[in-house]
């Protein structure tokens, strides 16, 4: 069965403005382009297709999100800003969020892709999906933009599934490098979604992200935070899959996997510390599809969020695409390799971050379940 792909050109036409690295410049600073900016995705899109990759894949019809399906996590007055500012010169709606001109529009097809990809996978039309979509979403809270982020695409895409009767308990897994506070936020009293967040510790938000957010309600137990001290490498990154993510996985046995999948914590992204390499993205995936065969018939799918090293992004991508698909396109990373210099081995320090997740976290889910 095919992997879906989801892929519209208008994700590129979200401009964040003119920008010193993430900070508008406001006339005091030569422009130049801002860090979130479609160069990374686009860059992944020409690699597939010059490599005939794209062709191989199942291309998914994307419809932009309605307001109905909008306001299922984020409030009438956050979304009517974020359309206001859009018809207008654009602005911030939140913290380190821009909206461009016409970027509503665009934000609501994004969410109609990640939508597409949920829906597809779940009626075993492909046997798992890419959503390739812009602007990212998992920091986008209920009332408020964070994090380059408007409307929360992976949140929003399972809210509409769960709507239309198309899945019962999904697992979204995290590995972008910044903590996923807006996915958090909307299943954190939800038994029947299970929230995993592997990030660099206190990055962003400064504030979040931390062992003790659990969850409430009937929802105490199902989020689980993984805040990783600056400076991992691969070695910690998977044992923190091996002796948290997974063993959490097969407790709670979702319906469906959803990977929010930024590429961030490679070696050469201008807004992390730490120091993977595409090559790692490909063992995770890996795993993560071995976790899915076992419990939810392989549905997976991976939704594309941040990273912003022009040149590297392309190849983790491609990396992780590979994998969905089983096949290898003969590209040759230029740094295969480094994952076995002794940087990226794991850290007596490392170890104890992962300890306290399992320790607290893991334990309290296995109660819960």
């Amino acid at each position: 069965m095919a992997t879906g792909f989801v892929w519209e050109e208008r994700y590129m036409w979200h401009h964040n403005g003119a920008a010193v690295g993430l900070q508008p410049t406001r006339g005091l600073f030569q422009p130049g382009l801002h860090l979130e900016n479609a160069e990374t995705k686009r860059k992944l899109k020409n690699l597939l297709d010059a490599y005939h990759i794209t062709d191989k894949l199942s291309s998914l019809p994307v419809e932009a999100a309605d307001r109905e399906t909008l306001l299922r996590f984020h409030t009438a007055e956050y979304v009517d800003r974020v359309e206001r500012l859009s018809h207008g010169t654009g602005g911030d709606a939140g913290e380190s969020a821009w909206v461009g001109p016409g970027s509503f529009d665009i934000a609501k097809l994004a969410v109609g892709g990640s939508c597409a990809a949920v829906q597809a996978v779940c009626a075993g039309e492909v046997e798992n999906a890419y959503a390739l979509t812009r602007p990212p979403g998992h920091h986008a809270e209920r009332d408020r933009g964070r994090g380059f982020c408007l409307f929360n695409n992976i949140a929003l895409a399972i809210m509409h599934a769960r709507a239309q009767g198309a899945v019962g308990r999904v697992a979204v897994v995290d590995w972008d490098v910044h903590h996923g506070n807006g996915t958090q936020q909307a299943f954190y009293d939800d038994p029947n979604v299970l929230t995993i967040s592997v990030h660099q510790e206190m990055l962003f938000p400064v504030n979040l992200g931390k062992l003790d957010e659990r969850g409430e309600d009937s929802g105490e137990g199902f989020n689980i935070n993984i805040p990783l001290p600056a400076g991992c490498g691969g070695g910690a990154y998977l044992c923190a899959l091996e002796e948290v993510v997974l063993p959490a996985l097969h407790c709670f046995k979702p319906d469906l996997i959803i990977i929010a999948c930024g590429y961030d914590a490679c070696y050469f992204d201008p807004l992390s510390h730490m120091l993977l390499v595409a090559n790692h993205f490909r063992l995770m995936t890996q795993r993560m599809m071995k976790a899915a065969d076992e419990l939810c018939g392989g549905r997976v799918v991976v939704n594309h969020e941040g990273g912003y090293s022009d040149f590297y992004v392309p190849l983790c991508g491609l990396a992780v695409i590979e994998t969905l698909m089983g096949l290898s396109s003969g590209v040759v990373d230029p740094y295969a390799g480094t994952e076995h210099v002794a940087n990226q081995d794991l850290r007596p320090h490392q170890q104890d971050a992962i300890n306290a997740a399992s320790q607290g976290s893991l334990e309290l889910l296995r109660r819960r379940c």
